[in-house]
């Protein structure tokens, strides 16, 4: 069994989700709810050893869930959060393997974010909670980190650490400055409109490169980079000119940097 909590403000919505639950999730149970931050600080001051999931609206009347979890240091309990559509908030949980189901509330997209917590031995929540913020916080002087989920791990890696990614099938290989390579079950395209704010272009169908880290750009039909590694990667003609207007622009806020 999955013991869960609710903190969402509406009353109807509560009562919604547990619907739902009920329907779809029956080896979920719900043991307390609240309706804002302060009640729901109080709730997992007193469930927390007992709750295996927080189902968190990110909105509520007395502010931003986050300021309810910066108050436990330690949350031994996974987070699913339900918001109205939010791009920043999904892209967050998408980097940082965090489940999230979007109201009005779709029951296959609930079942898919529980499923998630029954195959996790080890939630990670500190750490996964971490790279949420970093990017969902924005803040220009973080230095980022992305999970890479594999299995029931998940391997936090600095973003510029990566000097490229590279797809197989429904798996997407990371190539890491310090030689290791690790594999997330997850596809190339998931991580490709996150990691646009930090230099990240896909040149290819199947590669996504750090521009921060090529060694050398040899001309051709479409051309090729010469990566960190020495990994040699073509880049499509499609995917050409917005190479090179990525390229002129590293080299402008080069030269910004240090006239």
């Amino acid at each position: 069994m999955i013991n869960a909590i609710i903190v969402e403000d509406e009353k109807s919505s509560r009562n919604n989700l547990k619907n739902l639950l009920a329907m779809y999730c029956k080896d979920v149970t719900v043991t307390g709810e609240a309706g804002t931050i302060e009640e729901g600080v109080a709730l997992l001051k007193a469930k927390s050893e007992q709750t295996d999931v927080a189902f968190l609206d990110i909105n509520l009347p007395d502010g931003l869930v986050f300021q309810l979890l910066n108050q436990f240091e330690e949350k031994n309990f996974d987070i699913i959060f339900v918001t109205a559509y939010d791009k920043f908030a999904m892209q967050a949980c998408e980097y940082s393997c965090i489940g999230y189901i979007t109201k009005p509330i779709d029951p296959e997209k609930l079942e898919s974010a529980v499923s998630r917590i029954r195959t996790r031995k080890n939630p990670q929540t500190n750490m996964r909670y971490d790279v949420f913020k970093s990017f969902y916080g924005k803040n220009p002087y973080s230095k980022p980190k992305i999970c890479i989920p594999y299995n029931d791990e998940v391997f936090l890696v600095p973003v510029s650490e990566i000097i490229r990614l590279q797809s197989e099938d429904n798996y997407t290989h990371f190539f890491l400055k310090d030689g290791r390579k690790l594999t997330a079950s997850k596809t190339i395209k998931s991580f490709e409109k996150p990691l646009e704010n930090y230099s990240f272009l896909r040149i290819h169908r199947s590669h996504i490169i750090n521009m921060n880290h090529i060694e050398k750009y040899v001309r051709g039909e479409g051309g090729s980079v010469v990566m960190e590694g020495g990994a040699q990667i073509e880049v499509s003609r499609r995917k050409r000119a917005a190479f090179l207007e990525k390229l002129r622009m590293l080299q402008e806020e080069f030269k910004l940097n240090f006239n």
